[in-house]
């Protein structure tokens, strides 16, 4: 920004170089495209992210089912489980050995996990499960898909502002050490003369 305004305050100086032209498009380009392009392409994804997110969140959800299981026994220990899936940053999770009954009738047994408190001999608890009766991860819900999908978002829009002001100042890189080299080629031009009485007339 401070090349676009410099040059166009003084773009009638007569020491302005054809680079300082260059300088302030590629910085008008870079400034459009953070303004406008990284925007919406961090729209774009998340939209796309959500789309998707949202497909596997129904697809889950017909798929998996709440199911009330009555605990065997304990397993010890109690473990902290971190579940994408689950709104909550960490969810307390006990792991028992229940038995439930699957949608054909038959009797299912596992270990399995569960939030619930009482997890004595005999309590009931809710598990999921898929169709078939066997124990199941806890589907995704459509909130937490919206979160995932706007942090997805918001990442790209973050990584296209990276990749712009980098490719901006890779541009003006180049540009600075190509108008060098051609000063040091026309000082190495000058250099044998300079100084000698009458050079020039």
């Amino acid at each position: 920004m401070r090349v676009l305004t410099g040059v166009w305050r003084w773009r009638h100086n007569s020491l302005r170089r054809a680079t300082d032209r260059r300088e302030a498009w590629v910085a008008l380009v870079a400034c459009v495209l953070l303004v406008l392009a990284a925007p919406a392409l961090g729209w774009f994804c998340g939209a796309r992210a959500d789309d998707a997110l949202q497909a596997s969140v129904r697809a889950q959800q017909a798929g998996r089912r709440l199911t009330t299981a009555v605990v065997v026994r304990q397993v010890t220990g109690r473990h902290y489980v971190t579940d994408p899936e689950v709104p909550t940053d960490r969810t307390a999770a006990t792991p028992v050995v229940a038995r439930w009954h699957a949608p054909d009738g038959s009797v299912r047994s596992a270990t399995v996990t569960t939030a619930s408190r009482d997890t004595a001999t005999g309590a009931r608890v809710r598990i999921w499960t898929d169709l078939a009766g066997d124990p199941a991860p806890r589907p995704l819900d459509a909130p937490t898909a919206h979160t995932h999908a706007a942090l997805a978002g918001l990442g790209a829009s973050m990584l296209s502002v990276l990749v712009i002001e980098g490719g901006r100042r890779l541009i003006v890189r180049r540009m600075v050490r190509g108008r060098y080299e051609r000063l040091d080629r026309a000082w190495a031009e000058a250099g044998p003369d300079w100084g000698r009485t009458g050079t020039g007339s």
